[in-house]
């Protein structure tokens, strides 16, 4: 039988472990609840082969990362300095390997910057968004062979949560690997063939298709996280094999990861509860629902794996957004009226969602902030979550909405019904069963809404457009945030991720060229206060600009959270070791399940 060359790598590397390790100055985890020992594998279930991805976010390693109380430390790296929140100082690790055994050196980090951030073919628009403070690039300088300095004459304290993210900044590549495909390095006629044989359109897709460092879609690549890849797509089995060089050993000395394979098998999305009911992964958390649980339990002896339920670490697990940018003008004004959003808010009655849906467990959320997080208080978390509609008819007679028509449905200031499509995604039937109930609430104030499922592209297309007025879809992603992390959720700065106010965030994003200024004052205190924090290093003077930004925020009711502490299954090989018995699940900054290390995870039997 033909091995193919990555297949062929992994099989060497695994054979010739004894002959790798890690670095002279490892990682050593002090902290492991149980020391594990070598072996086996790992299988969990995705619903798309481009979640291969999944294998970088699992795997977690950062070159600074955090720990299990979202304090940043040194993780790939050895240490770092950072001198007046502007200068940062990167030290690596002494003997420190890729996967394939090649040393991982500063010359990483010169080639990513100089080559590609700054190469106008491969990143037309320039570096990333963080590396740039009011415009200015870093000054990145080679101090020695391990150790690399960025500065900026300002501070920047966006670097550093952006390096630690799950979907974080890379500012290195194998420089050694990606040579070859590079048109600065690599021999012409090499280069034109490598073209012509990957059929790819010139020098720079061909690079783009090579450089795969967070997809994990190029088995050739070296990888500095504890699994590497192993097979190319198309395929409907993904298997990553233990990195030989890894940087973490336990406090024994005894080299991570324990697991010799993690592999992700591809399955329709659909079937996937009823394929973990019937044992076929070892660790499932993704495509399951809170709904799931009860089947779950109910198959444990068939399957042989436990169910947790873990809380969900959104501000809020749902939450309906009104558009501020809405193209019709008679809502758009309604909108942007503080007391008419806190009507809306207070006709919603959200201890019924819990109950119905949720068993009880749920909390009434207005999409800020979880308790779990060092900046909650009482007040941030409780503000337009009550349910008080007399309170709701009462403001919305004051506003000038008093008369109604049929079925008691009031009218708006242009004698049109108070109507409206609440529009989703369409992603899941939980959306539509939360709106059912929802509409029942606001018929008792008059409001009647429709609902109008879309693809998600199209419904964000109609949310820029400004021709949807309502849509519901998560929360706020990081509902835990820190001090040290920025933000950015709390003003508009997204034209995707924040649907109430998409022309807002599409100006911050493009520094002016598309888009419209904020013209409500709160809002734009809101990007105000976020563009002072980002020219802040000053912890105290961080936590200051956090709290008069969330004061605001939670004042203003700009989104209607509905719950809160939606539990999240987790369906775990029953002999599987140093799993959480809980613990938040959640992409930003768990990546679901890789905060929590994988890496130290191993079979007891």
């Amino acid at each position: 039988m033909r091995l193919s060359f990555a297949t062929g790598l992994a099989v060497l590397c695994l054979a010739t472990a004894a002959l790798a390790g890690p670095p002279e100055e490892p990682r050593v985890l002090n902290d492991i609840p149980k020391i594990g020992r070598p072996g086996g594998e790992l299988r969990s279930l995705i619903g798309r082969p481009r979640d291969t991805r999944l294998f970088f976010a699992y795997g977690h390693a950062r070159l600074v990362g955090y720990d299990l109380k979202l304090e940043l430390v040194p993780d790939i790296l050895a240490s770092y300095e950072v001198q007046d929140g502007r200068i940062f100082t990167f030290h690596l690790r002494k003997g420190h390997r890729w996967s394939d055994g090649e040393p991982f050196t500063a010359e990483d980090f010169r080639f990513y910057w100089e080559d590609v951030a700054q190469n106008p073919e491969l990143s037309p628009t320039g570096p990333e968004v963080v590396l740039l403070v009011d415009g200015e690039k870093p000054k990145v300088e080679i101090l020695d062979e391990r150790t690399v300095r960025y500065s900026w004459s300002k501070p920047n304290p966006l670097f550093l949560p952006a390096i630690a993210a799950t979907t974080s900044l890379e500012i290195y590549r194998p420089a050694h690997y990606l040579r070859q495909f590079h048109k600065r390095y690599a021999d012409p006629a090499k280069l034109d063939q490598l073209v012509k044989e990957t059929r790819s359109r010139d020098w720079v897709q061909l690079y783009l298709r090579k450089d795969r460092l967070d997809d994990f879609d190029n088995p050739d690549m070296p990888t500095l996280q504890p699994w590497m890849p192993t097979t190319a797509p198309p395929a409907e089995r993904f298997v990553a094999v233990r990195n030989p060089y890894f940087h973490r050993v336990d406090e024994t000395g005894q080299q991570l990861p324990y697991l010799d394979r993690f592999i992700l098998v591809v399955a329709d999305p659909k079937l996937i509860p009823l394929k973990t009911g019937a044992g076929e992964t070892d660790l499932q958390a993704r495509h399951l629902a809170f709904k799931d649980y009860t089947f779950l339990k109910e198959s444990e002896e068939r399957s042989s794996l436990r169910t947790l339920l873990w809380p969900e670490g959104r501000s809020a697990h749902l939450a309906l957004y009104p558009n501020l940018n809405a193209k019709d003008p008679v809502w758009r004004k309604l909108f942007r009226d503080r007391r008419f959003r806190e009507a809306l808010s207070l006709g919603i009655d959200r201890e019924t969602l819990s109950q119905y849906l949720y068993f009880g467990l749920a909390r009434p959320s207005n999409n800020s902030l979880l308790a779990e997080s060092p900046l909650y208080r009482k007040e941030y978390g409780e503000r337009c979550t009550a349910y008080d509609p007399d309170a709701a008819n009462r403001i919305l007679d004051e506003l000038g909405l008093k008369r109604r028509g049929s079925g008691g449905v009031r009218l708006l200031p242009d004698g049109r019904p108070m109507e409206l499509v609440v529009e989703t995604a369409g992603e899941d039937a939980e959306q539509a069963d939360v709106l059912e109930l929802v509409r029942d609430q606001w018929q008792e104030i008059g409001l009647k809404i429709h609902t109008k499922p879309s693809e998600r592209e199209v419904l964000r297309n109609r949310i820029f457009a400004g021709e949807t007025l309502m849509s519901i879809f998560y929360g706020i992603d990081n509902g835990t945030p820190t001090v040290a992390m920025p933000p950015k959720d709390f003003a508009p700065t997204s034209q995707a991720d924040q649907p109430q106010w998409p022309k807002w965030g599409q100006y911050h994003e493009t520094r002016g060229e598309a888009g419209e200024p904020p013209d409500l004052p709160e809002a734009k205190e809101l990007l105000d206060l976020y563009q002072q924090w980002e020219r802040t290093a000053d912890p105290a003077g961080q936590r200051a600009v956090w709290e008069r930004m969330l004061d605001l925020y939670t004042q203003e009711c700009f989104t209607f959270g509905l719950v809160e502490n939606v539990r999240q299954p987790l369906a775990v090989r029953a002999n599987l070791r140093n799993v959480p018995e809980e613990a938040i699940f959640n992409w930003e900054p768990q990546g679901q399940i890789g905060l929590y290390r994988p890496d130290t995870f191993f079979y007891d039997k």
